[in-house]
């Protein structure tokens, strides 16, 4: 009876819903993926239009804000959106009620704001309405359509904050910079202190001081198998290797301690321990419970997706975009396959932990299911409004439409699947077993750790990324007891080197961005782009390097307007843009107290017409007086001290004292298969590459050898870079005989024999400590070593 009366209640609201709504309800939202979604979601009775974005913005050519008058901004048509302005008009006169949907976030809220300020004229404001939800569904859809509200003017305000100040930080310190520098270049809030963070750190690697160290490593027979290795620990009571704490923004953090230097301090102990007899004096086993980790929220997806599937942030974004509009599922039509993807929050609605719950014990049986729901915990800035990232049906997992999505897409849906369902599974169970080994003397201490998982849980479906502190010392230790005696089968030193702090990657410069506090992970996308696009910055490998345009207009800031990349400073900013939108501070009083000493800043800089530059050691070829780098409209360029008395330039790349049309190019004992002539290294736009000395009447160019055979052919091992695909901008190598010879490999090859089956060849890899590795390639061979 009560079932009966709650259906009847429920077709009761969506009566009334249907009799509110009449022919003539437009919904507007601001993508036309998303409205052909909503569209068949909410049939017949609905007109659905796309805006294609924002339809009004600040002025290209003018400031567009009125300081003297509030900082309040004029807001033009964006140019080519005339005739989507007019279709929204047109409908808008057409509809009696109009639904407002673009997405549920500052972005979105202004956007719906700009088109009801230029319906205006059209529409009765009261027939204005503003709806949202975070996941494009039949349920949710309808039921934001069942309690619209109105426009919410905070959010607005945070918004309109942020833009205005961004425009006044771009327009306003932009000029200075192509006086000071060089024309084209741009400054902001959150990609300047992006920039800073990426000079700092190759700062921090130039200034490393590496260490040699030495490891060394027995490898032992028990009474049951199998043999296993352990590292000495401790040696006459000290302790071998005793490493500092991580972070370095701890002025107390210890130094790194090593016991064993030199490669004489190490044979010498090696030869002490070679002759000792060793048992298992402690055997220590403890059962750890490790958690799934939570839902995504948009920069763990982001950290995720570049560390897993090598995504650029950008990528991830627009991907996830695509998945929450909706893809054309089969018959289904368009159908939102995940939640909002710009959220910061891991709460998860009800009904989708229930949904999640039936299918992992339906999947993977009862023991994977908790007694209770997992909650995690939400950040105190967070939406509560919004949910973390997830799938919307459990009708359709990965493998149920990985038909209808191209590669990208599924590889992103397949890890926001894996991920929402394992937030939801239970824990894995590990045992943690540790073995210390003394000898006969006590003398020295070995260490060997193992981990064993008794039940998998959540890792039966999803495991993030391991850390290097997760994967060392995962070994298989044997079922021994305390008094055991051990065989020793082989004593082995091993030289390291410490490594400096790693180069930032996409995914390690969101994390460090996020946990400082800079700039909103939604905005992360963009920021990268555009520190990559101006050439502030270059990626090697992955990695983030900054170029010497990036340090020299970092060092510009940082000397001018600290305040401005000052990272305490960007992340008031941000909690300031936070509280605009609870409706706790005026929005304009926040631009105010920024602008005010800003254009003190401005003006103090501005002085003078002096140019800025880098010091070198080189000297003028032609004065004798010190060269000077600095930036010109082609790049970086040296040019003389004594401008403009001596206006002796000449290219980065050449050498004191060479002719200045030789400066780019450096001879080579190569001779060009087509003409004879030598060939000489000349700088293209996609780095080096050997061309004919004869040129233009000799075209000939080729890649650079590496000066490592093929182990095929013999043939010249090259350096390529691949031009176009989901590959465009990574290094590989390959055989200069190709198409004719196959060989190619992702790896850098090293010239090195294998050690064990004699390979001609080794390959280098780079680890997660940033750890130089060397290894075999050959199926059957299982080397690894670190370089030296």
């Amino acid at each position: 009876m009560a079932l009966k009366k709650k259906q009847e209640g429920a077709e009761a609201e969506t009566d009334a819903l249907e009799a509110k709504v009449t022919s003539s309800a437009l919904v507007i939202v601001e993508s036309p993926a998303k409205a052909k979604t909503i569209e068949k979601i909410l049939g017949k009775g609905f007109s659905v239009k796309a805006s294609i974005g924002h339809i009004l913005d600040l002025p290209k050519k003018d400031l567009g804000v009125d300081t003297n008058n509030g900082y309040m901004p004029t807001y033009i048509t964006i140019p080519g959106k005339e005739k989507v302005i007019n279709d929204l008009r047109v409908a808008a006169k057409k509809a009696s009620t109009i639904y407002l949907a673009p997405d549920p976030d500052r972005e979105g809220e202004a956007i719906a704001w700009h088109i009801a300020q230029t319906i205006a004229t059209d529409a009765a404001s009261s027939n204005i309405y503003r709806v949202t939800f975070n996941e494009i569904t039949e349920r949710a859809v309808k039921e934001a359509m069942k309690s619209p509200s109105r426009i919410d003017t905070n959010k607005v305000d945070a918004q309109q904050a942020r833009r205005v100040l961004d425009r006044l930080v771009g327009y306003t310190l932009s000029p200075l910079l192509w006086k000071k520098i060089t024309y084209g270049l741009s400054a902001g809030r959150v990609q300047s202190v992006a920039v800073r963070l990426v000079v700092e750190r190759e700062r921090e690697i130039e200034a490393f001081n590496q260490e040699e160290y030495w490891s060394i490593t027995a490898r032992y027979a028990g009474s049951v198998e199998p043999e296993f290795s352990a590292r000495l620990f401790k040696y006459k009571g000290d302790v071998v290797i005793e490493r500092a704490l991580k972070s370095s923004d701890d002025p107390a953090r210890k130094e790194n301690k090593f016991l064993i230097t030199s490669e004489k301090d190490a044979e010498l102990i090696r030869e002490t321990l070679s002759k000792k007899s060793y048992s298992l004096d402690n055997v220590d086993r403890k059962e750890k419970k490790r958690n799934p980790s939570p839902p995504f929220i948009t920069s763990t997806l982001q950290q995720e997706a570049s560390r897993k599937l090598r995504f650029p942030v950008k990528k991830t974004m627009s991907t996830a975009q695509r998945l929450y509009e909706g893809v054309a599922i089969g018959k289904k039509g368009s159908v939102g396959l995940i939640t909002y993807m710009r959220t910061d929050s891991t709460r998860l609605a009800p009904e989708a932990v229930q949904w999640s719950r039936e299918y992992i014990e339906k999947t993977f049986g009862k023991e994977f299911l908790p007694p209770k729901p997992h909650q995690y915990k939400v950040k105190a800035a967070a939406q509560e409004a919004h949910e973390a990232i997830r799938p919307t049906y459990m009708e359709y997992p990965p493998e149920a439409v990985e038909q209808y999505l191209v590669r990208d897409q599924y590889l992103l849906y397949e890890l926001i699947w894996k991920r929402f369902i394992a937030s939801q599974m239970s824990a894995a169970a590990l045992e943690l077993t540790t073995f210390d080994i003394f000898d006969d003397t006590k003398e020295a201490q070995f260490r060997a750790t193992g981990t064993v998982v008794k039940f998998k849980g959540f890792l039966a479906l999803y495991s993030e990324t391991p850390d290097v502190e997760e994967t060392e010392g995962a070994t298989l230790l044997p079922d021994l007891k305390e008094g055991d005696m051990l065989k020793l089968l082989d004593l082995k030193p091993q030289q390291h080197f410490t490594q400096p702090p790693p180069r930032f990657t996409e995914a390690t410069l969101v994390k460090t961005l996020e946990d400082k506090g800079i700039g909103r992970p939604s905005t992360y996308a963009a920021t990268l782009s555009t520190i990559e696009d101006r050439k502030y910055v270059v990626k090697e490998e992955g990695k983030f390097k900054p170029s010497d345009l990036g340090t020299m207009v970092n060092d510009f800031l940082v000397k001018r307007f600290h305040d401005l990349i000052d990272i305490t400073f960007t992340a008031k900013m941000e909690d300031d843009l936070d509280k605009i939108e609870a409706g706790e501070i005026p929005w304009n009083s926040v631009i105010g107290d920024f602008y005010l000493p800003f254009t003190k800043d401005i003006e103090t800089a501005s002085k003078g017409d002096d140019k800025v530059s880098i010091p070198t050691d080189e000297l003028c070829d032609k004065c004798s007086k010190p060269m000077i780098m600095k930036a010109g409209r082609f790049g970086m360029f040296l040019a003389c001290s004594g401008y403009p008395e001596c206006k002796n330039t000449r290219p980065i790349e050449s050498k004191s004292g060479q002719a200045q049309q030789d400066a780019t190019v450096e001879q080579t004992d190569i001779v060009c298969d087509k003409c004879s002539s030598p060939m000489v290294i000349k700088m293209g736009r996609f780095g080096k590459f050997l061309g004919c000395s004869n040129y233009p009447a000799c075209k000939n160019m080729k890649p650079i050898p590496t000066g490592m055979k093929c182990p095929l052919d013999g043939g010249d091992i090259i350096e390529r870079k691949a031009m176009k695909g989901r590959f465009k901008g990574k290094i590989f190598y390959s055989c200069g005989n190709y198409p004719d010879c196959k060989y190619i490999s992702s790896y850098k090859p090293v010239e090195m024999v294998c050690p064990d089956c004699k390979a001609s060849l080794l390959y280098e890899k780079t680890d997660k400590s940033g750890s130089k590795i060397i290894f075999c390639q050959n199926n059957e061979c299982k080397y690894t070593g670190t370089q030296t």
